[in-house]
C-alpha cells in the first residue's frame, strides 16, 4: 500500500442523485488511479433510522450497481459492504470507549436529527464513532466529504489523536480531501439548501435511476428567478445551481453557459439543459440496467471486495485489541 489511502461511504438509502454523481461518483472514478481507494456501501450507518429490511437489500444492491456502473473497477478500488466486514463494529465499541458524551451530544447532525424524533437511539448518537472506525481502519489518509459531514471527520481526528495519546501511535490522523472537479448541487426547489434525497418534494432532487421523462420534468420545475437576467451569481442560486450541473454534464465553462444563454431566456435554456443530463446519464443508466441484472457478477464484486477490506481490517484491529490489553486469540 505505498500510495495514499482514500476512503469514501455512501448510505444505501435510497438511490442516488445527480448530486451523489456529481460531487463524488465522477471523482472517484480519477482517483483510482492516483491513490488506494475503498468505497464502502454503510448500510449499517442507514439503519440509525428505520428502514423496511426488503428495501435496504434492494438499495444496497442498487448503489452497488451504480457504483459500477460510474466506472468504479473492482480491480483497481475495493468495493464492499459496510456490514460483511464485522470489525467496523468492533472497532467502534473501543472508539465508543474513549469518546466523550458531550462531544457526541453537540454534533450538529445529531441534534438536527434528534428534534425529529421522540425517543432517540443511541444509533443515531454513535453514528459519528461508528464512521471513525469505518476511516481509521485502514489508515486513511484522505476522507472526499462535504460541508455535512466536516464536523464528523473532526471527530475522527479527535478520537485518533486521544487513543494515539493513550496508547501509542496506531491510526494515521486523516484530512479531508477536496476535489478538484465537481460543484456542490443544491436542491431544484429550495437552492440554499444541498441537493436530498430524503427531501419530502420529489421535484427537488434527480434521481440517477429517474426515468428521462421525470429528469426533464423536474428541470422544468426547478425554480430560478423573477429577475430574467441570467447571470451566474450567489444572488440568483436557483440559475447558479443549474448552470453548475450544466457545466457539471458538459464541456461547457460556467462563463461560456452564461455568454450562450445571456438572451435567450431561461425557458430555453432548462429545455437543453434537460437534454444535457439526459444524455449526459444515459450511459450510466444503460450499463447500471446491464449490471443490475447480474446478480451473480455483483455477488462476486463485494464478496471479492469484502475480503479484502477484512484482511486489511483485521491488521488494524488486531494492533488496537493488543493496545488496548486484550488477549490474542
Amino acid at each position: 500500500m505505498d500510495k495514499k489511502i482514500v476512503y469514501s461511504g455512501i448510505q444505501p438509502s435510497g438511490s442516488l442523485t445527480i448530486g451523489n454523481y456529481i460531487g463524488a461518483l465522477k471523482n472517484f472514478i480519477g482517483l483510482q488511479e492516483d491513490y488506494n481507494c475503498l468505497y464502502c456501501i454503510v448500510d449499517m450507518h442507514a439503519i440509525t433510522v428505520d428502514q423496511e429490511p426488503k428495501n435496504l437489500r434492494k438499495n444496497t444492491l442498487d448503489v452497488l450497481a451504480l457504483y459500477l456502473a460510474a466506472g468504479l473497477d473492482p480491480e483497481k478500488s475495493i468495493i464492499y459492504i459496510q456490514s460483511h466486514v464485522h470489525q467496523h463494529a468492533e472497532l467502534a465499541w473501543v472508539l465508543n470507549t474513549i469518546t466523550g458524551l458531550g462531544q457526541l451530544q453537540r454534533m450538529t447532525q445529531f441534534k438536527d436529527k434528534s428534534k425529529k424524533y421522540s425517543d432517540v437511539r443511541a444509533g443515531l448518537l454513535n453514528y459519528p464513532v461508528l464512521m471513525a472506525a469505518d476511516i481509521l481502519l485502514y489508515n486513511t489518509s484522505l476522507v472526499p466529504v462535504g460541508e455535512d459531514q466536516k464536523q464528523h471527520l473532526e471527530i475522527t481526528r479527535d478520537i485518533a489523536q486521544r487513543f494515539n495519546s493513550r496508547y501509542s501511535e496506531t491510526f494515521t490522523i486523516p484530512e479531508v480531501f477536496t476535489p478538484k472537479l465537481g460543484a456542490r448541487i443544491m436542491s431544484l426547489k429550495e437552492p440554499e439548501f444541498k441537493m436530498s434525497k430524503s427531501d419530502t418534494n420529489k421535484d427537488a432532487y434527480i434521481l440517477l435511476l429517474d426515468s428521462e421523462d421525470a429528469t426533464r420534468k423536474k428541470i422544468k420545475r426547478a425554480v430560478t428567478d423573477s429577475t430574467g437576467n441570467f447571470r451566474y451569481s450567489d444572488e440568483q442560486p436557483g440559475l447558479k445551481n443549474l448552470i453548475n450541473i450544466y457545466s457539471s454534464f458538459s464541456d461547457l465553462s460556467v462563463d461560456e453557459i452564461v455568454d450562450k444563454y445571456q438572451n435567450l431566456g431561461y425557458g430555453e435554456f432548462k429545455e437543453d439543459l434537460g437534454e444535457v443530463v439526459v444524455e449526459g446519464l444515459r450511459p450510466l443508466r444503460e450499463r447500471y440496467k446491464e449490471i443490475r441484472s447480474d446478480k451473480e457478477y455483483l455477488e462476486k464484486v463485494y464478496k471479492d471486495g469484502a475480503e479484502k477490506a477484512s484482511y486489511l481490517a483485521n491488521k488494524m484491529l488486531r494492533k488496537v485489541y493488543k493496545k488496548v490489553g486484550f488477549i490474542p486469540r
